[in-house]
């Protein structure tokens, strides 16, 4: 118990349900219980949390490992949307600059390295001819009146933002690999983590063609 407790916080911040770190410990049962301390999962204590994990036992079960369904690659994690939001954020770059773009435009256009035409609508736009947007579907129902896109063609994606909903929260810096819990094929998308906060991600240096 005295090891697990040395590698806690040591906030006694109360915020787990308990006055103390030390009753804290007393009350473990499972790595489960280890999410109610809020500051075990941001980054600068996910040392602390594997040591934790090790000298609890827990160990990696099958349930546990995330493999993508069209390439059966395995992943780190998958990554949910962010609170109230439909889906990643997505940073992309549109090889044809000619299209004239805004907030709210429903853009068709299909990832470099992905085989499978996308809309998204964007939410924000960067200089540069950087669009931040929200999936709202690998294909849309044509013909209906009201629904309108623009052809972008052949894209880069260049970033996410998301939470982590399963698997283990990264490092700054570190090479991923994970599936968006959204992508219709499950297909492992790879890239270097530049800001973890929590659960929360961003992913850049998107590279879809894992090997």
């Amino acid at each position: 118990m005295k090891d697990i407790e040395s590698l806690l916080p040591g906030y006694n911040c109360g915020s787990c349900g308990y006055s103390q770190c030390r009753e804290f410990v007393v009350e473990l049962e499972s790595s489960d219980d280890l999410k109610l301390c809020p500051f075990l999962v941001q980054d600068r204590f996910s040392d602390n949390l594997d040591e934790i994990l090790d000298l609890m036992g827990e160990k990696v079960t099958e349930q546990d490992i995330i493999i993508g369904v069209i390439d059966g690659l395995e992943a780190d994690f998958t990554l949910a949307p962010l609170r109230d939001e439909c889906s990643c954020r997505e940073d992309i770059h549109p090889f044809d600059t000619s299209v004239d773009i805004g907030i709210d435009d429903i853009l068709r256009y299909r990832p470099l390295g992905c085989p499978v035409t996308h809309f998204a609508k964007v939410i924000d736009i960067v200089p540069g001819g950087i669009y931040t947007v929200h999936m709202v579907g690998p294909m849309h129902r044509l013909g209906v009146d009201d629904f309108t896109y623009k052809d972008v063609g052949l894209s880069m994606i260049l970033a996410f933002d998301g939470i982590i909903s399963r698997g283990k929260i990264p490092k700054m810096g570190q090479t991923v690999k994970f599936v968006p819990e959204y992508c219709m094929m499950q297909k492992v998308h790879s890239g270097m983590v530049v800001s973890v906060e929590g659960k929360k991600v961003r992913i850049e240096a998107i590279d879809l063609k894992v090997w």
